[in-house]
């Protein structure tokens, strides 16, 4: 009898690991997934379309909060931890929840879930969410560019909406992003791969998607999200740690799993931490994995009116994951802000309104500064309306888009940028050009 089988998961991982691994096996049956970290995920189900010849009804998607009863009910054999950004003592209460209801408690790792590309490909992970992975990423996009390649970055998957319709999505325009109704969090993602001229792909399906980029391109570029590990073989591994959270290279899953596989590692944000702890990080990567290159980088902040900022009462608006499950209190936004001369950052708390109230709740440890939620259009909406009420002189927006394009802020308002900067030798481009120079 196959074995009876559970997908925790948040949109992504969980479905990758289905689609290559469990969706053709009749030694298993999927009965579920759970979803969390993502709003409104849960009540849906992962179509027939999708799903395989195995599951013509498709495969229901419930909330995490019904794991124990979903494990009673189906007579649950095993269950599939397949989400990321989490902490390692997170995902063992999670296995003793579990094995306490009687199913074994699985990890997948690379050799059961990683697809081979015919063509090569440069992956680029992180330890946590917001540690400077997606600069990176356009930095390596553009070197390899310069280096004469045609380049794709195929993006970690945030399918929010029609399962079917974004089994493959392939981004060359901000037309391509309105036709397939983007979110805030995909845009975050895909405008600046866009704005530096590099194809886009995403969806939910990770062979077919890689299938149709390997026809028009010499590498691919893997542009991970959270701190999870490559969908695909890769052969060069870049992976990006912060100094703002020294330690969390050993402390989360599967963050560490990405540093110990690493084969170039760079220490993002050094002129903006402590010199303390970017040495305590290097010295941490180094125990986790010594044979790593190591680089440190700076991720300079520009906007376009510093003098702008000056003295002014501010709202600071920064990307949604990097404050909710990366745990950040502050980004780019924010140190723009006070290093521009703003005279208060203003707390948005008391003026958020029903999902963005709502999010504030369920991550008590956000500070003061105002997460860009944009999951659908109604959290897009209640992210409007809470910026509306804000009683502040000036917005600054730290998020890698332009929210303008994509919501109305009735406030005068200043974007910082922010792009990876090298610092010293080797550089990317001096590592990348002796792995595939022509």
């Amino acid at each position: 009898m196959p074995t009876r089988t559970l997908i925790m998961g948040a949109a992504g991982r969980d479905f990758h690991n289905f689609n290559v691994f469990f969706r053709d096996n009749p030694d298993y049956q999927v009965v579920a997934f759970t979803a969390t970290q993502i709003p409104d995920i849960e009540g849906r189900t992962y179509p027939a379309a999708l799903a395989g010849k195995l599951y013509p009804a498709g495969i229901p998607i419930h909330a995490e909060s019904e794991l124990l009863d979903l494990i009673e009910k189906h007579n649950v054999e095993q269950v599939v931890f397949a989400y990321s950004d989490v902490p390692h003592e997170y995902v063992m209460h999670k296995a003793s929840m579990v094995m306490a209801a009687g199913a074994d408690f699985r990890l997948m790792g690379l050799k059961s879930t990683q697809v081979k590309s015919t063509k090569p490909v440069v992956s680029v992970c992180a330890v946590r969410t917001g540690s400077g992975k997606s600069q990176t990423t356009r930095r390596v996009s553009l070197i390899l560019r310069d280096m004469g390649y045609k380049v794709a970055a195929i993006r970690h998957p945030m399918p929010y909406g029609d399962l079917v319709k974004q089994k493959v999505q392939r981004f060359a325009t901000y037309a391509d992003l309105d036709q397939h109704e983007c979110t805030i969090e995909e845009r975050e993602e895909y405008e600046p791969h866009i704005d530096n001229g590099v194809i886009v792909y995403a969806g939910v399906d990770y062979e077919a998607i890689l299938r149709q980029a390997e026809q028009e391109v010499d590498i691919v570029l893997w542009d991970g999200g959270n701190n999870d590990f490559s969908f695909y073989v890769s052969d060069f591994k870049i992976v990006v740690a912060d100094p703002h959270r020294a330690g969390h290279e050993s402390a989360y899953h599967p963050g560490e799993t990405v540093v110990r596989d690493a084969d170039v590692i760079v220490i993002n944000k050094v002129d903006t931490a402590n010199a303390e702890n970017v040495i305590k990080v290097r010295d941490n990567l180094f125990k986790l994995n010594p044979n790593a290159i190591v680089i440190e980088a700076a991720s300079p902040l520009f906007v376009d009116d510093p003098a702008a900022i000056r003295g002014k009462r501010v709202l600071v608006i920064e990307d949604g994951p990097t404050l909710t499950h990366g745990e950040m209190a502050y980004g780019a936004g924010y140190v723009a802000a006070r290093r521009f001369g703003a005279a208060e950052i203003v707390d948005p708390r008391p003026f958020a309104v029903k999902s963005i109230a709502a999010t504030y709740q369920k991550y008590p440890k956000t500070g003061p500064i105002l997460p860009a939620m944009g999951y659908g259009e109604a959290q897009t909406r209640d992210l409007e309306a809470t910026i509306a009420k804000a009683d502040v002189d000036m917005v600054v927006i730290g998020t890698p888009i332009d929210l303008t394009r994509v919501l109305k802020i009735n406030k005068p308002s200043q974007r910082v940028r922010y792009e990876l900067q090298e610092i010293g030798q080797p550089t990317l481009e001096d590592l990348l050009k002796a792995k595939f120079g022509k």
